[in-house]
């Protein structure tokens, strides 16, 4: 249904995506998409160049009087920095990085110079995927669907919230607006103050931190996705969608690996019925049973490692003499955990627009509405069971 693409390096001129699949009728402004962008360079821990650039999305297809046209919209993010790097001659790299794409890229693409894998590699990229997940925010939107996100832990510095049921829509809703107020993006105050103590720690000893991040969307209707098969389940698709992001190591809907370490008798989410509708106690699957949205905000909890680019030194080889070397720096964050939460936001809401668009069909909001409003619900009216035998039927 959806698809979109980017284009453009780090240090480039600009960034370019383009959307294609996105309903008419959607109420979307370059102030909408940029509240996004600068969220994304906000965060404590962000290295030097969140202080040059100002992004701000100029959309230049798609989009007619405020509302997309259902023809693909086409964003462009120019590259403040591009100005220092246009006219230089820019040093030879030849001494790979531990953890990016240096030598992976020159393997692949037969490089002979390192920094073409760096300038597509770079997590700058994700600028594009923010204001792509921003249309998609705006399309939820029009159906009640809220995404939001915090951070859950810092190193080892976690938020303790072993027991939440994750059920309660209010309580993310809060956590959301708790997070925002935050230069770490966690929601409570004293785990956060815990957390920027150890950035700053970080800082000093010239190293990197990763974490985790705990994304909800709320207000999901049941029936997203499908069991049918492997690539239509919505779990997977969030899963391959988070897992894309740079730095991400893991990714886990609901409970996930925690799930492991219980009894099945734990872990599954009871069934009760109230005023004629199903609801569950728990939401220890994070909205999704079977591949399909089952109506609880659905949890996506993501896991970044550290930023590989480190002011201390690490073992290398320069590619031209075969020789033991030292990595050089290269500018870049010393924890980017609090940035990386939009950028997962993003990722969650393209994932769950493009399920919206299969489940409802239509190529405008005016035609989707209406089926909407007549989906099955977790209601006993919606869901009358036959309640007699049966045989399969299949011809032998």
């Amino acid at each position: 249904m959806l698809r979109f693409i980017t284009a453009g390096e780090s240090h480039g001129p600009s960034l370019t995506a383009i959307l294609d699949g996105m309903p008419a009728g959607v109420p979307l402004s370059s102030e909408f998409v940029d509240r996004d962008l600068v969220r994304r360079q906000q965060g404590y821990g962000s290295g030097g160049r969140m202080k040059i650039e100002r992004d701000h999305a100029r959309m230049t297809g798609g989009v007619m009087a405020g509302y997309t046209t259902g023809a693909p919209i086409s964003f462009i993010v120019e590259n403040l920095d591009h100005i220092k790097w246009r006219d230089r001659a820019i040093e030879a790299m030849t001494i790979p990085r531990p953890g990016h794409a240096d030598l992976t890229g020159a393997v692949k693409y037969g490089y002979r110079e390192l920094r073409l894998s760096l300038e597509r590699a770079s997590a700058r990229e994700t600028t594009m995927r923010v204001a792509v997940g921003a249309a998609c925010r705006a399309l939820l939107a029009q159906f009640g669907i809220i995404v939001g996100g915090y951070v859950t832990s810092v190193g080892e510095v976690n938020i303790n919230d072993a027991n939440d049921d994750k059920v309660n829509p209010a309580q993310f809703e809060q956590r959301f607006a708790a997070a925002e107020a935050s230069d770490v993006r966690c929601y409570d105050p004293a785990t956060a103050e815990r957390m920027r103590a150890r950035i700053r720690q970080i800082m000093e000893q010239r190293d990197t931190l990763g974490g985790t991040i705990e994304v909800a969307a709320l207000n999901v209707l049941p029936g997203l996705g499908s069991h049918v098969q492997w690539d239509r389940r919505l779990s997977s698709k969030l899963a391959a969608a988070v897992m894309s992001i740079h730095a991400m190591k893991g990714v886990e809907i609901g409970d996930g690996f925690a799930e492991a370490l219980r009894p099945g008798t734990q872990v599954q989410d009871e069934l009760y019925v109230e005023n004629g509708e199903i609801k569950q106690r728990s939401n220890h699957a994070g909205g999704i049973e079977g591949g399909i949205s089952n109506g609880a905000p659905i949890v996506v909890r993501a896991a970044l490692k550290p930023i590989a680019t480190t002011l201390n030194p690490l073992d290398s080889v320069d590619l031209v003499t075969g020789d033991a070397v030292k990595t050089k720096y290269e500018r870049s964050d010393f924890c980017q955990v609090p940035r990386a939460v939009p950028i997962v936001e993003a990722m969650v809401c393209i994932v769950l627009a493009d399920a919206l668009i299969e489940k409802l069909g239509g190529d405008s909001i005016a035609e989707m509405k209406p089926r909407f409003e007549a989906l099955r619900r977790l209601r006993l009216s919606d869901l009358p069971m036959n309640a007699v035998a049966w045989h399969f039927g299949y011809e032998l």
